[in-house]
């Protein structure tokens, strides 16, 4: 059995994220992203699982700059979890004067929260967990925290399925030390980082080189590289896997374009959506073309 490392403390939704995609291994809360990435490239764990975008707050930044620096890791596997919150009181609390969570669980459930307790003060707490120990600590009189926290604490819950967009959602990775990467499944996403060179179109140049092969992008995010002001890497999520051709022939364009390219994993989606190819992008179009090439290098022209 494995070791997983996940950001804790125990009752987060990354941790209801590791148990799905990590049923079979013993699972460990850290305290930071930071740490459950530092403990797979120490060896203290076989794994990391992190938030790495949520559909209403956007890209987890701690989790892109982890993976651009330091030793690589690659992601072998996503979830998607819907976010939908609990809200956890003790039960000697009869009127909630205060409500206690991570600042981005309060910004989703702001609406609910003026509609069901518009008389209670919020206040910020370090996670959605810390927020239900302080609850039980009686320091608070709710907290909003992940379903799964009540098995943690003992609390009453309130109200669940709080959420002021329905939909909304986190996805998580499982990240582990390069290896040995699964095969396509058509259903697949790669990920990258790049640190594009500071001139005009150098980003557009990158993106291109994608556009030209019909590869549909699923996510972009820029971030700031720390000592350089002014200078950018650049996330990049797509359809489809290293393995296939036509992921491959634009992964050596980019790195011809850049050489500062990380590799940050082919794995099967979470939601299942097969890759959109549009027409003369098959991977049998890039197969028969490379053997037209080396047709002609043989003479064999046709």
């Amino acid at each position: 059995m494995s070791r997983i490392a996940y950001f804790g403390p125990q009752g987060t939704f990354t941790e209801q994220a590791a148990r799905r995609l990590a049923a079979d291994d013993e699972l460990f809360p850290v305290e930071t992203i930071s740490a459950a990435l530092t403990a797979v490239r120490k060896g203290e764990a076989a794994g990391a699982c992190v938030p790495v975008e949520n559909s209403v707050e956007g890209a987890v930044t701690a989790t892109l700059d982890g993976l651009a620096e330091d030793a690589p890791l690659v992601a072998v596997a996503e979830e998607l979890l819907a976010v939908h919150f609990s809200v956890l009181t003790r039960d000697d609390v009869e009127t909630v004067g205060t409500v206690a969570s991570h600042p981005h669980a309060l910004a989703q459930v702001s609406q609910w929260l003026a509609a069901n307790l518009p008389q209670a003060r919020t206040v910020v707490a370090s996670s959605t967990a810390a927020a239900a120990v302080a609850v039980q600590r009686g320091e608070y009189d709710a907290a909003v925290a992940a379903p799964v926290a009540v098995e943690h604490y003992p609390l009453r819950v309130l109200a669940t399925g709080v959420a002021d967009v329905p939909d909304a959602r986190t996805r998580f990775l499982l990240l582990r030390p390069p290896g040995t990467l699964a095969e396509p499944t058509g259903c697949d996403r790669t990920s990258i980082v790049a640190a594009a060179a500071n001139r005009t179109g150098a980003l557009a140049e990158l993106l291109t080189e994608l556009a030209f092969r019909g590869i549909n992008l699923t996510r972009l995010d820029a971030r700031p590289i720390k000592g350089n002001f002014g200078l950018y890497r650049f996330f990049i999520d797509f359809e489809g896997h290293i393995f296939e051709p036509r992921i491959g022939d634009a992964l050596a364009a980019l790195r011809r374009r850049c050489n500062n390219v990380r590799f940050l994993g082919s794995h099967p989606r979470a939601d299942g959506v097969a890759a959109t190819v549009e027409q003369g992008a098959a991977n049998q179009d890039f197969v028969n073309a490379a053997d037209w090439v080396a047709a002609v290098r043989r003479g064999e022209l046709a």
